[in-house]
């Protein structure tokens, strides 16, 4: 048997070296992606990017094994997932200017608590929902294909770290220098901010997403900002400042209408099949199986979470237990979700956990924060663990050593994770984040307008049932959802740059060019990522220089 689809011995596949390379791959993708999730409201799986990396970076120290590169990148990329799971709800308290009333510690105890209940959960299912399920799981699916099929050399190499440089100095001339406005070719619209975003990232999120749905998000920040702000207010029937709440309404309920939509077309259906299934998976390696030392370890785990919701956050024993046992269910959908459509939507399963905790306890509102950042990490992390599950799966890769290098990348994500967002805060202040500011944390601001009040009730139910009917046609209900509720500026960009991957890959057709679609997804990954880690090291040189004045 090759190489690639043998079982090696766990510890092989979790190699210091390869250790080394995910942790320090590991901080870069946790910052950017928090830079990114606030930035652009949206989070781009990173698991291709960081497969192709970490197989660039173990070559070049003459290691070529598929199962020690994917347990790279799992240490690389699981942090990324924490990130989401934060950066989608915690920036919230700071929108509703309760800012004075949560630490760094408190951010930090969300977010390792949520990532010690989504490894327990993930030990616990694997069996059931990887070996013994039918669930496609299509990020895991496609980095195994890229593991198996991609030839990395110094072409591929110049490509990713040049794009990366290029989208940093770009970066670097707009925001640090001053050299080029952030947006260009405004027009005076009342209530829409019509311009072009001047940010290679957020073209990238276009150019990766593309086709039909960068079109229905388009769409919808069309019906948003010209058929509700500019018809309705020309047409008498609201001013521009009641139909922008509506607006936001809408588009809120919208995206939580698609993770409700998720979760009763997809999971609901198979709850008894995951019942039947409860507690038959196991983290061990072929043989099957759980010591009694890693089921210890495990319920330590648990409590270690428990503690902290508890005590940590102060929300007490009984909101403790119910967020623990939550928690597991969340992220049993959560795998479900992502199993089947490759779309976590972690903020939702957060806001569903909020509402049930809001309905019997008296927690404040930031401890309603507290809530759905836990969930919210939870279920991230457990979409990430159970999508590189399916690619060791397929690749051969033993679970354990996959396991225990997301929990190192997952803990190592928890401190950098908090730690930007922390620098972001103190770089810019509260009022940089929300709709139409400099980091719009469109997920975040769904979940302060829940814990607050709804501008437009009508607009959030009419949102709510439209997401739920979008997702059931088969729909990207939450593309939509973003356009209504992004402003206009950025989702005109991100429909340019699915404009540009349309014209990239009818020229590349016509040329007979070999791989365009890995060569694009490579170029725009990397512009991703380098934007995203320059604007982490200005916010970072702006703190510094702040303490220093």
């Amino acid at each position: 048997m090759s190489e690639n689809g043998s079982r090696a011995s766990w510890r092989a596949q979790l190699s210091p070296v390869g250790i080394a390379i995910g942790c320090l791959g590991c901080v870069i993708i946790t910052a950017s992606s928090v830079y990114t999730a606030l930035k652009l409201g949206a989070l781009p799986w990173p698991t291709i990017f960081t497969s192709i990396v970490a197989l660039f970076a173990l070559r070049a120290f003459g290691r070529r094994s598929l199962n020690e590169a994917n347990v790279t990148q799992i240490v690389m990329s699981a942090g990324s997932m924490v990130a989401g799971g934060l950066a989608f709800t915690i920036p919230g308290i700071w929108m509703l200017g309760l800012a004075d009333e949560v630490s760094w510690a408190e951010m930090l105890f969300v977010a390792l608590a949520g990532t010690l209940l989504g490894l327990v959960c993930t030990a616990a299912i694997r069996r059931r929902f990887v070996d013994e399920s039918d669930l496609e799981y299509p990020i895991g699916t496609a980095a195994a294909e890229t593991l198996m099929a991609t030839e990395t050399g110094g072409m591929t190499g110049r490509r990713l770290f040049g794009s990366m440089g290029l989208a940093g100095l770009w970066c670097v001339a707009r925001d640090a220098l001053g050299w080029m406005p952030t947006l260009v070719a405004q027009l005076p619209i009342p209530g829409v901010s019509f311009a072009i975003y001047n940010s290679p990232q957020m073209l990238s999120v276009g150019f990766l997403v593309g086709g039909f749905a960068v079109a229905l998000w388009f769409l919808g920040a069309l019906v948003g900002n010209f058929g509700i702000v500019v018809a309705g207010s020309a047409a008498g029937l609201w001013d521009v400042a009641t139909a922008q709440g509506i607006v936001s309404s809408l588009g809120m309920g919208l995206m939580m209408g698609s993770g409700a939509g998720v979760v009763l077309k997809d999971i609901l259906p198979h709850a008894a099949s995951v019942l039947r299934g409860r507690g038959r998976g196991e983290l061990g390696d072929e043989r099957g199986g759980r010591s009694r030392l890693e089921a210890g370890a495990l319920a330590l785990m648990v409590a270690a979470a428990a503690l902290l919701v508890c005590m940590g956050l102060g929300l007490g024993p009984v909101v403790a237990v119910a967020v623990v046992l939550l928690a597991f269910v969340t992220t049993i959908m959560s795998a479900q979700s992502v199993g089947q459509t490759g779309i976590d939507p972690m903020e939702i399963f957060g806001l569903i956990v909020l509402l049930a905790v809001a309905a019997f306890s008296n927690a404040s509102q930031v401890q309603l924060f507290y809530v759905a950042g836990v969930v919210a990490v939870a279920c991230g992390l457990a979409g990430d663990v159970m999508s590189d599950f399916k690619t060791g799966a397929i690749i051969g890769t033993s679970p354990r050593a996959m396991w225990v290098g997301q929990a190192i990348g997952a803990l190592l994500g928890t401190v950098v994770a908090v730690a930007v967002l922390v620098t972001l805060f103190s770089a810019y202040g509260p009022g940089a984040f929300g709709s139409g500011q400099m980091f719009v944390s469109a997920q975040a601001s769904v979940v302060a307008t829940m814990v607050s009040g709804i501008p437009s009730v009508p607009g959030f139910v009419v949102g709510l049932l439209g997401g739920v009917a979008l997702y059931w046609a088969g729909l990207p209900a939450m593309m939509f959802g973003l356009g209504v509720y992004l402003p206009f500026y950025m989702s005109l960009t991100a429909a340019l740059g699915a404009g540009v991957k349309w014209v990239y890959e009818r020229v590349c057709g016509a040329r007979g060019v070999d791989d365009a679609e890995e060569k694009g997804t490579l170029v725009a990954s990397g512009v991703l990522g380098g934007e995203s880690i320059v604007g982490v090291v200005i916010a970072l040189a702006s703190v510094v220089s702040g303490l220093a004045g």
